[in-house]
């Protein structure tokens, strides 16, 4: 039990050496994030359904 205690009481040391981001720059990166996610969903789909398409005209 006490090497886990020792565990903690590092991990508490490591933690405050950390720099943190800002408020905003989290905010920001965050937006960027979301946004290449949605752009990213929205091409596959888009890439999704043209295969779709094309394999229905060659098929039917």
């Amino acid at each position: 039990m006490n090497k886990f205690f020792e565990f903690l009481k590092d991990v508490r040391i490591e933690l405050k050496k950390v720099s943190w981001p800002s408020q905003q720059e989290t905010i920001k990166l965050t937006g960027v994030v979301i946004l290449m996610s949605v752009a990213l969903a929205a091409f596959l789909g888009l890439l999704d359904f043209g295969f779709l398409t094309l394999l229905n005209k060659l098929l039917f």
